[in-house]
């Protein structure tokens, strides 16, 4: 039972007056401990890369320790934004998202990449827009639960109308293309809605129509079949098609129980492709062998469990905008680090989506160290709530007992 209601965020400045919080220090640790994995792997993983392009050893490594520089001032950034402000100005922060969606396909702002459009040109560097539409979205997201959510609960049309938001957005993505991102952000979505109680069956009978929109997408491109299709046999192809997928494999394979050593892989040099970024967990677990594949597993466990844990501390209080945001913030670093994990690990197709704090890759690393600000900033607003809660329980006191 609630002893003391923080849900409307607009006057929780003046309830709170000099009340302090504190940020969650599980999230922070594990969130330090896979960051600090991820700087090793990068060095240990880049190095032939760098040194076969003639940048010189350690130039991905730096690179990485740079975007971790702005990534960490990002997150504190974030960590000192009221949810409420995020909450008023949700709208605005989702057709921003859209704005830098649009970019990629300016000319000489937008970028071409191996044949997608998913860059924007920023000075002397690029930057992956969805990275930043997957914080905006779920900041939209859980703005719209709070607002609808009778709707959500009990009509079809409040399940269709976040729904049919996220499809814009899945859409403008696969015109870049980028299907692994138009997925998750669509799974991010879903998995929020059923949160904020839509039920079941409504979700089933739109999934159930949408299933047949989504299967064209994967089967319209020639690519996205081949990648549908080689992982369940890679070494059908292996010097095609399967490349990527039994190298790694290979790789998972020569790490047995606990690996062949730091720095002593043999596969990244130059044997598996993208081995900083899509498939780095590929070269940790030959040097760490299934101890680290457990290591990584552990700490995403970690991180992703602290983040549902404040969600439904932060539901319980009422505080509805911040559980939900938590919640999907906590969705999307679980399923996108899901993936990630299961395409090295040959369970699922081939996409092209980093494991999160680990791979190299500038705006991912970025973002996702402002996800996790925005985690903290909840943390914090839910830790403040209960400590302004217990000095109203103790003033209460303090009066019941004087004469």
């Amino acid at each position: 039972m609630l002893l003391f209601d923080f849900s409307n965020d607009d006057q929780q400045a003046t309830r709170f007056g000099d009340v302090k919080g504190r940020y969650d220090l599980g999230l922070v640790v594990a969130a330090m401990l896979l960051a600090s994995l991820g700087l090793v792997m990068v060095a240990s993983s880049s190095i032939a890369i760098a040194d076969g392009q003639h940048v010189g050893a350690f130039y991905y490594l730096y690179r990485h320790m740079a975007f971790l520089a702005i990534g960490l001032v990002a997150a504190l950034v974030m960590s000192r934004i009221e949810l409420a402000w995020l909450e008023r100005n949700a709208l605005t922060l989702l057709l921003c998202g859209a704005f830098l969606l649009l970019l990629v396909f300016v000319p000489f702002i937008g970028v071409r990449v191996n044949g997608a459009r998913r860059w924007v040109r920023l000075g002397f560097i690029g930057f992956q827009s969805v990275e930043a539409v997957k914080i905006l979205l779920v900041v939209y997201m859980a703005s719209y639960l709070v607002r609808h959510r009778d709707n959500l609960q009990g009509k079809l049309l409040g399940v269709v109308k976040p729904l049919a938001t996220a499809a814009i957005f899945a859409a403008l993505l696969l015109a870049q293309p980028d299907f692994g991102s138009a997925t998750l952000l669509m799974a991010v979505t879903l998995g929020m809605v059923w949160l904020g109680g839509a039920p079941l069956r409504n979700l089933a009978l739109l999934g159930s129509l949408a299933l047949p929109v989504l299967a064209v997408a994967a089967l319209s491109q020639d690519y996205r079949v081949k990648r549908l299709t080689s992982f369940l046999d890679p070494w059908a192809d292996p010097f095609k098609d399967g490349f990527q997928l039994t190298q790694a494999l290979i790789a998972i394979g020569r790490g047995e129980w606990t690996g062949v050593g730091l720095g002593a892989s043999v596969q990244k040099l130059f044997y598996l492709p993208e081995a900083h970024t899509d498939f780095i967990l590929a070269v940790l677990a030959e040097e760490l062998g299934l101890a680290g594949i457990v290591l990584v597993l552990v700490l995403f466990g970690w991180l992703v469990g602290r983040g549902f844990a404040i969600g439904l501390r932060a539901v319980e209080q009422n505080r509805h905008f911040a559980g939900y945001c938590a919640f999907g913030v906590s969705l999307m670093l679980a399923l996108q680090a899901l993936v990630s994990i299961g395409v090295n690990l040959g369970v699922l197709p081939t996409k092209g989506l980093t494991l999160p704090l680990v791979s190299s890759g500038g705006s991912s690393v970025m973002m996702t160290c402002a996800a996790i600000g925005l985690l903290a900033r909840v943390s914090y607003e839910v830790s403040r709530a209960e400590n302004a809660m217990l000095q109203v329980i103790s003033e209460r006191q303090l009066l019941e007992v004087r004469p």
